[in-house]
């Protein structure tokens, strides 16, 4: 709710902005054509994720890697990892904060295993392996259309910058976190006999309705190859959404209803893209490509992305993006600034939403970790993940 406060009033400033002759009315139509269709793909991969929860498909990933974890801590973490890092890369990093964190935090607590090192490596995963597809980020889905425009093509274009930066960014966290939970990742458990959930059986999630769960499996392995295929990635996301919506209509109608739209991420992301086009209108390009300089060395590319680093903690890793993107002079610039903006917003609660999104969903469960030991923990993590990262860019091009 506070976030679509924040939107909202960032949304008024900007529409006054534009009434008022500040921002130019032909820039906030040229901004709105570049927007509709990343929010557009927003909303759709939402839907998707959120009907495919109700159907059960997290459900049965979790039991399947309980099983086949055979009883190992590490083997199930490892698991977990595995499946953060799929899930943030296809379905976006809300997807693995929001519905992916209490299915594995449920998952620990169902095996009798201390529920926070998976907790926190859903979070920190959300984040830092958000940089290899434009799907992955809503950062990243902006940064594609700049680098379209400078003639990369398209998705093979933005992973032949990103792959490398992108490994770094799951390696570092991820050896962090077995560090800070390797006690409790020691331990063996025992699966609990559970009435109804036998060896073929699906988990409570799913057992209601196999239709939905068959269903939200085939659209969501159809859509994956779709959303790197090359078509503008709304295109599959709808069409995907659409057949989930048909679907459960016909088998479980009292799902569907107006929350599954993210009103608001909606309305915060909106609000931010007038108001930060808004600002460089005034001026405020000219700062940013000082402080970016115009260095693709080892030294230059640190420079941006410790830029997008600090301007994520301060504010979010959103507007730090809108406003450095336009200051960006080369494409390795601008993956710079994402590795700062993506991987680094790790310290401070507000650095990204879904930070926020995954601290509520903890707290509803019961699971308690207190900001301070998170921005703890985030003031190691998030710089050596983002130097490393950056470094391995340069490395390789």
């Amino acid at each position: 709710m506070r976030s679509a406060l924040i939107g909202g009033a960032l949304l008024l400033a900007g529409l006054a902005a534009v009434a008022f002759g500040v921002y130019p009315a032909s820039d906030a139509v040229v901004l709105a054509a570049r927007v509709w269709p990343v929010l557009l793909f927003v909303v759709a991969i939402t839907i998707v994720a959120e009907l495919s929860a109700e159907g059960g498909l997290f459900d049965v990933l979790a039991l399947w890697i309980t099983r086949a974890a055979r009883g190992s801590a590490w083997l199930l973490w490892l698991f977990t990892v595995a499946v953060a890092v799929a899930s943030t890369v296809f379905l976006s990093l809300d997807t693995t904060a929001v519905l992916l964190t209490p299915i594995v935090v449920a998952m620990a607590r169902r095996v009798r295993l201390n529920p926070l090192p998976f907790a926190l490596t859903t979070v920190m995963l959300a984040n830092c392996a958000s940089l290899l597809l434009p799907v992955s980020n809503l950062t990243n889905l902006l940064a594609a259309q700049r680098f379209g425009a400078a003639g990369s093509s398209g998705v093979a274009g933005f992973v032949a910058l990103s792959w490398a930066p992108a490994i770094v960014a799951v390696l570092v966290p991820a050896a962090a976190v077995a560090v800070l939970g390797r006690r409790a990742l020691s331990s063996r458990y025992t699966l609990p006999v559970e009435r109804g959930v036998g060896e073929g059986a699906a988990p409570d999630g799913a057992a209601g309705d196999r239709v939905l769960l068959g269903a939200s499996a085939a659209v969501v392995l159809v859509l994956l190859p779709a959303l790197v295929s090359g078509v503008p990635v709304w295109v599959p996301a709808c069409g995907a959404a659409g057949i989930l919506l048909l679907v459960f209509a016909v088998r479980r109608p009292g799902v569907l209803r107006l929350a599954l739209v993210p009103w608001p991420t909606l309305l915060f992301a909106g609000g931010l893209f007038v108001a930060m086009g808004a600002i460089e209108s005034l001026g405020s390009l000219a700062v940013a490509r000082a402080v970016l300089g115009a260095g693709t060395g080892p030294w230059g590319l640190l420079r941006a992305s410790g830029a997008g680093f600090v301007g994520a903690n301060a504010i979010n890793n959103l507007p730090a993006y809108l406003a450095l993107e336009g200051a960006a002079r080369h494409p390795l610039q601008l993956m710079a600034v994402l590795i700062g903006v993506n991987a680094g917003a790790l310290i401070t609660p507000w650095a990204s939403l879904a930070t926020l999104l995954w601290h509520s969903r903890l707290s509803r469960m019961g699971v308690r970790v207190p900001w301070r030991r998170y921005m703890l923990i985030g003031l190691v993590v998030a710089p050596v993940t983002v130097a490393a990262a950056t470094l391995a860019l340069w490395l390789v091009h």
